[in-house]
């Protein structure tokens, strides 16, 4: 009789039991990850990291597992547990700073606050304690942030960085006008430096095809592009090509109707001065 598998030995935590069904099915069949890449049609790359759990993948690759292997809708039962598991959006973002410290260049599209590399140690921590954070905790999480922008003021190898900002970005201003005054100013001097382009979508540019979504693109060492979506509720990693894909043309499209980085560049100029000046004190 063949072997039973123990499935209490398995990991009841939804990610890593998924990983661990697609390694046992594969290496059941004595399959190498370039073996199934031949049988199924996706890279091998893919399956490996979907194996060490580094991203889950899309349910098309998913179902024709199931197919493949004969596992009825296995595979897809527990792709949809992982998907709904809290805990995978931490990985997902622990995964993701690790791709965007080697990433060779990235671009963003920002549609409702300032991208975290671009943010002021005033407008994270407003952000921030927006979201919950108090004391210690927002403290922490402020240097974090923050200490992102190491990654664009890197002496020899800082990244190409290209911020795409909704007018929304300009239009909302923090609470502290001063601190206010300065994100718009920092805002300005990324803007000259030569690794990193800022433009404006305006109002006038219409609906986009990243309508309340925010998304950061990283090129990778090895050529290849990943996308981290987010909105107010949540982020997801995508790696998959043809994803990745639909969401270049709809950041391409936008670029496209994007006021020029000069343009951009006198746009964030009249919303400072339209900052009101503080008042001094020798007037007093």
């Amino acid at each position: 009789m063949p072997q039973r598998v123990v499935v209490t030995a398995l990991s009841s935590e939804p990610r890593k039991r998924f990983a661990q069904e697609l390694r046992r099915l594969r290496t059941q069949r004595g399959f190498s990850l370039r073996d199934l890449q031949k049988a199924v049609g996706w890279d091998a790359s893919l399956f490996g990291k979907m194996e060490s759990g580094g991203t889950l993948g899309g349910p098309e690759v998913v179902q024709a597992l199931d197919q493949y292997y004969g596992s009825g809708s296995l595979l897809l039962t527990l792709w949809e547990m992982a998907v709904g598991d809290p805990t995978q959006f931490k990985e997902q973002y622990r995964r993701y700073m690790m791709l965007e410290s080697e990433a060779t260049s990235l671009w963003q599209y920002s549609v409702s606050i300032v991208p975290g590399l671009l943010q002021t140690d005033a407008y994270a921590r407003e952000v921030l304690s927006l979201g919950g954070y108090r004391g210690k905790d927002l403290d922490r999480q402020v240097e974090a942030r923050t200490g992102r922008r190491k990654l664009l003021e890197r002496l020899d190898d800082s990244p190409p960085f290209r911020a795409l900002l909704s007018e929304t970005v300009l239009r909302t201003p923090l609470r502290d006008g001063q601190a206010w005054r300065r994100q718009l100013e920092y805002l300005v001097e990324a803007g000259e430096r030569p690794d990193i382009t800022i433009q404006v979508l305006p109002f006038g540019a219409g609906l986009s095809g990243l309508v309340s979504t925010d998304v950061m693109f990283l090129r990778l060492l090895d050529g290849t592009t990943v996308a981290y979506t987010e909105n107010a509720h949540r982020g997801e990693l995508i790696e998959e090509n043809a994803p990745v894909e639909q969401l270049q043309r709809a950041y391409d499209a936008m670029r496209d109707v994007a006021l020029s980085p000069p343009e951009s560049q006198s746009f964030v100029l009249r919303m400072l001065e339209e900052v009101p000046c503080e008042p001094s004190t020798s007037a007093m």
